[in-house]
């Protein structure tokens, strides 16, 4: 029953919104930064709800740890569709994530991302990597935080940790802007580990101290990569005993 609430609340609010995503539009052609900010609290609004009809209960630790009014880099480990779910509804500001081509194929979703500055990336072209982290450098230039999830994937629980990819450090090294380590915990166990059926579950979600990459000498910032994937490990560690 829950997954026929959700998946109908999803759906009604894609296509209840249309006008909305018009409106948007049209503000958008007089006032960018009223745009930005309405399209952000809309989908936060829908996102909760969405965890609400979930049943999820939420812990969430550290937000004090990001920086306010100044775009960041978030990165994470990925185990779930619900990554994104959890961690949007929570950012102060405005937050685009890194997301695979393939979501280009999902109707009216894709217009709510673009809004939000989505990035969408083709995860076998090299080419469109570099010009994913341009694309970012540009967003945080301009106020826009980034949500990357390294692992390149989501990581189907065989193992803990899928590498972390440390291509995606270039966007905070370019624009001096922070790096907030993220560590999501029994996000999976909301749908994937039992799929097709969403079950009420507990989830943690901590967000570590800020690392600025400027703080690092030049030979230092060659194990950022490291230094940032360890820190998300030791907080998933740590709090697997809370779920």
């Amino acid at each position: 029953m829950r997954t026929i609430v959700v998946a109908l609340f999803i759906t009604l609010f894609l296509i209840l919104t249309i006008p909305v995503m018009f409106v948007e539009w049209v503000i958008g052609k007089f006032n960018q930064d009223l745009k930005d900010r309405s399209s952000l609290r809309i989908v936060q609004w829908a996102f909760r709800c969405v965890i609400f009809l979930c049943g999820t209960k939420m812990t969430v630790i550290g937000e004090e740890n990001v920086p306010k009014g100044e775009p960041v880099l978030y990165i994470g480990n990925h185990r779930s569709l619900f990554d994104t779910v959890v961690t949007y509804a929570r950012t102060p500001g405005l937050c685009g994530y890194i997301a695979k081509k393939e979501m280009l194929k999902v109707p009216l979703l894709t217009i709510w991302m673009r809004y939000l500055h989505c990035i969408f990336l083709d995860r076998d072209d090299i080419r469109a990597g570099l010009k994913m982290v341009l694309n970012a450098i540009d967003q945080v230039k301009h106020g826009v935080s980034i949500c990357i999830f390294p692992e390149g994937t989501r990581n189907d629980g065989s193992v803990d940790f899928l590498p972390f990819r440390n291509g995606c450090l270039k966007i905070a090294e370019k624009t001096n802007c922070a790096i907030v380590p993220m560590a999501l915990n029994n996000t999976a166990d909301i749908f994937e580990l039992h799929k097709p059926w969403i079950r009420r579950t507990h989830v943690v979600l901590e967000y570590c101290k800020p690392v600025y990459p400027q703080d690092f000498s030049k030979e230092d910032r060659k194990k950022l990569g490291d230094i940032i994937e360890q820190t998300v490990k030791d907080t998933y560690y740590k709090n697997q005993g809370l779920v």
